[in-house]
């Protein structure tokens, strides 16, 4: 049987210039790894943990909640402090776009990028159907067929309603206090983006607080904006954005 091959969170140690990459809900590292990659080979240190039960099988997945990811957020933020790192940006897809702007709410960091990040969700049963999908997709690749699957799909079928549930909380929460933010924020949508509509992004455009603010839209690009057709305009973008802010540190130590 052939097992799946499971991405692990990732340290590229570069300058003492920090970026942390938050995946997104049921991704993993792999979600940002090039960004990685590209930013470090420019320069930046680049960490992105696993949050609770992400690159996990789906069973582990739905026993965690928003708080717990949010509590492994801060933790990746403190273990970069620990290591050195008194300059951090942060920047995350979809969910982690949510996390890295709550993280800019409650703890210094030096820039924000969300990407594709929702502020308006869709129906606990569209999501749901979503977890569901990803669920079966990551049973297949771990070679379960036939019977067995659907088994397992059975008996996995109404577990992720509060896990989901904790979500939509996590980001009515985020969105209602997205005002406390007055840090450098770039944010990121791509307009194929059949899970996060536009006005997601408008609204964090529009009601952070800050003055140093800029949308980028990615016209052929889906919710997986980091690994979509533009993700090397995304990557320097991203760069660009990081190389005007107000570091304290410059690139070597």
């Amino acid at each position: 049987m052939v097992k799946i091959n499971r991405p692990e969170p990732f340290f590229f140690e570069g300058g003492p210039r920090a970026v942390l990459l938050l995946h997104g809900f049921t991704g993993n590292s792999a979600d940002v790894r090039m960004m990685g990659r590209y930013l470090n080979k420019h320069g930046y240190t680049c960490y992105a943990p696993h949050m609770s039960g992400h690159g996990e099988p789906p069973e582990e997945l739905v026993k965690t909640r928003a708080g717990q990811w949010y509590e492994d957020v801060v933790d990746a933020y403190r273990h970069l402090q620990h290591k050195g790192y008194t300059d951090i940006a942060v920047g995350g897809l979809s969910m982690g776009g949510v996390m890295s702007l709550k993280l800019g709410m409650e703890h210094p960091v030096k820039g924000i990028f969300p990407m594709c990040a929702p502020m308006f969700l869709n129906s606990v049963e569209e999501m749901h159907q979503g977890v569901l999908a990803f669920a079966k997709e990551y049973k297949e690749l771990d070679g379960i067929k036939g019977e067995a699957l659907e088994r397992e799909m059975a008996a996995f079928e109404g577990t992720p309603i509060e896990t989901i549930k904790s979500l939509n909380t996590f980001i009515g929460e985020v969105k209602e206090e997205i005002d406390l933010i007055y840090t450098p924020t770039l944010v990121v949508q791509g307009v194929k983006d059949d899970v996060v509509g536009p006005e997601s992004a408008e609204w964090i455009h529009d009601h952070v607080e800050t003055d140093d603010k800029k949308l980028i839209w990615y016209k052929e690009s889906g919710h997986v904006v980091t690994l979509d057709k533009e993700k090397d305009q995304l990557h320097e973008d991203v760069h660009a954005f990081l190389e005007r802010l107000d570091w304290t540190v410059g690139h070597d130590r």
